[in-house]
């Protein structure tokens, strides 16, 4: 995407944020935790968790509620980047999806994809309970306990795991079918020694993360006291009160991160919301009723429906609608110097898991360690390696990245201002299409309002997605993000994305 002069020189000093918060250390007291033998390597996780997710999410009906998942993969990528260190895997791609099954559970698969059961958010008391069992989930991930367990198994060949994996989340470890699916019991239901191991290291990560690790043990009680439930997580080796017990103990040789603390209001709200759905089924009604969920995979946040429940303050979709004036492209033309491809060698450099921070003169923001840093006609801008040239006339184009700044607006509305500079990213751009109509979020505390684009990237003519995110500054300005990748590389980009946006703290 390109951004027309008469946009860029717009920007003001830009009010972004990001504060590195430094993780507890650990104490001798914490128990020691070590990675098991493991015969397949970090990328053979991704790829069964790949496969076994793309099935599971025929056969789960994913609740698809933007404002619901945007929370879960917020809270999320909160305990990811709590991993500690001699456990994070950069190959592994951790994202977060909700299931509209009312049991007590959620479930993580090896490399990276976590799906959290909506009946779980609606019993946990707290944003810390909810965070405990998430965090439970992605210690088994982290620590690669599911490969780790097949390795003991030699005669089974990792492939054939794949069907057993998603027939085990159907049936639960008590529905009497982990005899017929071997190598599923490997990834879903894990030994004594397994389980031990996730809660004491998901307690860790809940610390780290700003969260009390005692939530994770309370949880215990709360699905006992509505009825039980849990699924994989309410394991019966050990048992609750074991678990309980050596949870809370090791809980009082961690120290809570609690300049990451943050109150309860979003995610009750959160839960309210879910309360306004109809009642869900149970994961043995969905598989009892043989359907399949096609296509759901395909669909992100930013191609959701134009019925959000949160909608544009004005009405049911974009103010001017969606259809928006056509053109013949950029206003330069289509043509690349390098090509029809990428930029330089076609090869975009993924996003790397450790961040960075820059500061600027009223903002700070933490991207990527492996994106540069670069100043196009007065707006700021991050892009990997491979991702950005020069175009005609000079002009960067860019197709993964993300634009950061602040304008003088001539309204105090958020709906309005934001309403004006879309339209001038528009007015520069002809190809900009509103997939969405205007959807509510919070950036740093503040209300947001986000929506998403089509574009055909000028460098490469391919569909691209171009996320604008807005917020109101003190001072009458608006802050906004643009964030740019293909649209067939978006579910890859999305997490890299939201840590971006996550990382902004407005300092007007």
């Amino acid at each position: 995407m390109k951004i027309s002069h008469r946009v860029a020189v717009q920007s003001l000093s830009f009010i972004l944020l990001l504060a590195v918060v430094l993780m507890p250390n650990a104490t001798p007291a914490q128990t020691q935790i070590k990675l098991h033998n493991n015969k397949y390597s970090p990328m053979d996780d991704v790829r069964l968790g790949r496969q076994a997710a793309a099935e599971a999410e025929q056969q789960f009906p994913l609740l698809r509620d933007p404002a619901v998942d945007a929370f879960v993969e917020r809270v999320g990528q909160r305990l990811v980047a709590a991993i500690p260190p001699e456990f994070q895997h950069h190959e592994f791609r951790y994202y977060f999806k909700v299931i509209n099954a009312s049991d007590i559970n959620a479930f993580a698969l090896p490399g990276g994809p976590m799906y959290v059961n909506r009946g779980m958010i609606q019993a946990a008391k707290t944003e810390g309970e909810m965070a405990g069992v998430m965090a439970h989930e992605l210690s088994h991930v982290a620590l690669r306990h599911g490969t780790a367990q097949a390795t003991k198994a030699q005669k089974y060949a990792i492939g054939a795991g794949v069907l057993g994996v998603v027939g085990t989340i159907l049936a639960g470890p008590a529905a009497g079918e982990l005899a017929q699916l071997p190598v599923g019991a490997y990834f879903l239901k894990f030994s004594r020694e397994y389980e031990t191991e996730a809660d004491l290291l998901g307690a860790r990560i809940m610390a780290n993360a700003g969260y009390d690790p005692h939530d994770l043990a309370n949880m215990f009680q709360t699905i006992q006291a509505q009825g039980g439930g849990g699924g994989g997580f309410l394991s019966d080796h050990p048992s609750s009160k074991d678990r309980y017990a050596r949870i809370n103990q090791e809980a009082q040789h961690l120290q809570v991160n609690t300049a990451m603390t943050r109150d309860n209001r979003e995610f009750f709200g959160i839960r309210e919301r879910l309360r306004g759905y109809p009642p869900a089924q149970t994961m043995a009604q969905i598989q009892r009723s043989g359907q399949r969920y096609p296509n759901q995979g395909n669909r992100y946040p930013n191609q959701y429906p134009n019925q959000y429940p949160n909608q544009y303050p004005n009405g049911n979709s974009y103010p001017n609608g969606n259809s928006y004036p056509n053109g013949n492209g950029y206003p330069n033309g289509n043509g690349y110097p390098n090509g029809n491809g990428y930029p330089s060698n076609g090869r975009v450099a993924y996003p790397s898991s450790r961040y960075r921070t820059y500061n600027e003169d009223s903002f700070s923001v933490a991207v990527p360690d492996n994106w540069s840093k670069l100043d196009e006609q007065g707006t700021l801008w991050f892009a990997p390696s491979g991702a950005y040239s020069s175009g005609v006339n000079g002009q960067t184009v860019f197709t993964h990245a993300v634009n950061l700044g602040a304008i003088q607006t001539n309204s105090r509305s958020l709906a309005q201002a934001t309403d004006d500079f879309v339209n001038g990213l528009q007015r520069s751009n002809g190809n900009l299409r509103a997939n969405t109509s205007y959807q509510r979020l919070d950036v740093d505390g503040r209300t947001g309002l986000f929506l998403a684009l089509s574009n055909i990237n000028g460098a490469t003519g391919q569909p691209e997605i171009v996320n604008v995110t807005t917020a109101q500054l003190r001072d009458g300005r608006l802050f906004y993000m643009i964030a740019i990748s293909p649209r067939n590389e978006y579910p890859s980009y999305q997490t890299t994305f939201q840590t971006i946006l996550r990382s902004v703290r407005l300092t007007d």
